[in-house]
């Protein structure tokens, strides 16, 4: 049997005719760490690692070579085909239109509209029966797709994004779901509820006009651990500036990831096997759960659809079941107004997935989401096409061991969108460059995306003897640049709008703001004792130092125009302010 992307890199290494490729592509990869670190990975994951191969023309080269070895283990995973509705599900005996109907109403605005039909539960309805609804105020339609919820429950959700009545008619290939139909009332929104957030040129306002900001953090597998860890969790988002939280549909598995979910997506187990053409919807229900009390205290939930750390087969479902997850999650979450849609994190790694899987996944998610929530695709390596347009903004990861937000204003340009960088690297003291910064460098790190016109997440992986990590499976923080993420933040929220942008700047020094009214420079880790400033146009300007670690600012007295000399404390992670008077 030939090696193949599902091949592992230890099994290619115990082959000597496949490790001579390998050598041939990759030179000295068997006297590499790569050689034990990686031994399990499989090769289509493993490439996207390597610099020498980004190039496609490459990867084919490789692949074709290793076709030709005769060694291999196994062939490719099988994967199971799709599965059409069933047009014969209902007979003519049912009466259209039967299954009663329940809506909830009235809704205030920006929340969830659920329409509820009690109908069949024979066969397997996840499958054979396909049901959506439009629903019209006025001359507007809006259609959702609907889902079952087992036990003979169908559903249908609506984002409230417009106060007034509504009516719906259902569409299903069920004689018994088809042509329901019902009205309900859209009231004022509750207080503090702004509506999904969307793209404001470069930055973000919620759909009521609200300014938000990013002040995000990572817990990827926090709804994949024990109830009271899961608590816990919320507790402490409920206390920190965190305005975002990146976290995984699927359960992951990865350094200090190594315990098994109490439950799934899909109905089964890893050693009973997964029943791929159901979906358990007590896990989905207590997923909706979670995100309904992150959008409660104000957080974001960026749901990542496809992750590449897996052992139980999720990262391989095959077209179909990759699918059918896809239009199952989007037609049940997108009524709530707090979700985005991550397509990947590392994309790259998900060995078994292609550009033109990428695409059709996007398409899908646009079809199913009648609210229009935004969407990337997050990178290991190379990047995606960020231009294409159905990405909303750029979701980055680290592109070199010291240096990434250095380059956000470049990317804003090449871009043309908003730069999230969702993976700078972790507060933290693991054993992996990535997972071991000191608060200080993630500090410096947002303030220098910041000033560029960016928004840098946190993350916190501070070794643990229970192996609760924050950035996996949430708990507490333990870390010091919450704070000074707030505080950050605060600085942001008192300019112009909320928000800043790159502004001409020294060789030396990153200046950002709204240009004649609020402009930030920031010395990073640089300690200058003084700075002689240019102040701009004619007008008079306040001056203010701002200490970014002990978070504090000293405005200088009176008001000055031309040049200023400001003195300066001569330590790191000092910034500028100049506020037009």
């Amino acid at each position: 049997m030939p090696f193949h992307r599902s091949s592992t890199f230890g099994d290619a290494l115990d082959s000597p005719a496949a490790r001579a490729v390998l050598e041939t592509f990759l030179p000295g990869v068997a006297a590499s760490p790569m050689a034990l670190q990686y031994r399990g990975v499989r090769l289509g994951q493993l490439v996207g690692l390597v610099p020498q191969l980004e190039e496609p023309e490459a990867r084919e080269r490789l692949w074709t070579a290793l076709a030709d070895v005769e060694d291999g283990d196994e062939a490719p995973r099988a994967h199971p085909p799709a599965v059409d509705p069933d047009p014969a599900y209902e007979g003519e005996d049912v009466r259209h239109a039967s299954a009663p109907a329940s809506v909830s109403s009235p809704v205030p605005r920006w929340g969830v509209v659920e329409v509820r039909l009690d109908g069949p539960s024979h066969g397997n309805p996840f499958v054979d029966v396909e049901l959506d609804a439009v629903f019209r105020r006025g001359g507007r339609e809006l259609r959702a797709g609907g889902f079952y919820d087992g036990d003979g429950a169908w559903i249908v959700r609506l984002l409230a994004d417009e106060e007034g009545e509504w009516t719906f008619e259902t569409r299903s290939t069920a004689r018994s779901l088809d042509g329901v139909t019902g009205a309900f009332s859209v009231t004022a929104a509750e207080e503090g509820a702004h509506g999904p957030v969307r793209v404001d040129g470069f930055h973000f306002r919620h759909a009521d006009g609200t300014r938000y900001r990013p002040v995000g953090t990572t817990a990827y597998a926090w709804t994949h651990q024990p109830e009271a860890l899961q608590e816990q969790t919320l507790a402490t988002l409920e206390g920190s500036p965190f305005t975002k939280v990146r976290m995984c549909l699927f359960p992951k598995s990865y350094l200090y990831n190594g315990n098994e979910p109490e439950d799934f997506p899909f109905p089964g187990s890893a050693a009973s096997g997964f029943d791929l053409e159901r979906f358990d919807p007590s896990h989905f229900r207590r997923l909706e759960k979670r995100i309904r009390q992150l959008g409660e205290r104000g957080v974001e939930a960026d749901l990542i659809l496809f992750h590449a750390y897996d052992r139980w087969g999720f990262a391989d479902l095959g077209p179909a079941v990759d699918d059918r997850v896809l239009r199952y999650v989007v037609r049940r979450l997108s009524a709530f107004a707090n979700v985005w849609w991550a397509l990947a994190n590392e994309y790259d790694l998900l060995w078994a997935k292609t550009e033109e899987d990428w695409e059709r996944f996007a398409r899908i998610v646009v079809e199913e989401d009648p609210h229009g929530h935004l969407r990337s695709i997050h990178n290991c390596r190379p990047f995606y096409d960020q231009t294409r347009p159905w990405v909303t903004h750029a979701s980055v990861q680290r592109q070199d061991v010291y240096r990434t937000a250095e380059f956000t204003d470049e990317w804003r340009a090449r871009w043309g969108k908003p730069v999230v960088i969702d993976e700078v690297g972790y507060e933290g003291d693991i054993d992996q460059g990535w997972g071991s910064l000191t608060a200080e460098e993630l500090v410096r790190r947002s303030w220098e995306g910041a000033v560029r016109g960016g928004y840098v997440a946190h993350g916190e992986t501070y070794l643990a003897d229970d192996e609760v990590l924050w950035w996996s499976k949430g708990g507490v923080l333990k870390g010091s640049s919450p704070e000074r993420l707030a505080f950050l933040d605060g600085i942001l929220a008192e300019a112009p709008e909320g928000a800043i942008d790159p502004l001409p700047s020294d060789w030396d020094v990153p200046w950002g703001g709204v240009a004649e009214r609020y402009l930030i420079g920031y010395f990073g880790f640089n300690r200058p004792r003084f700075r002689n400033l240019v102040l701009p146009g004619d007008g008079e300007w306040h001056v203010d130092v701002i200490d970014t670690w002990n978070m504090t600012v000293e405005r200088r007295p009176g008001l000055h125009r031309g040049t200023y000399r400001v003195e300066l404390p001569g330590r790191q992670y000092i910034a500028v302010r100049l506020v037009a008077a």
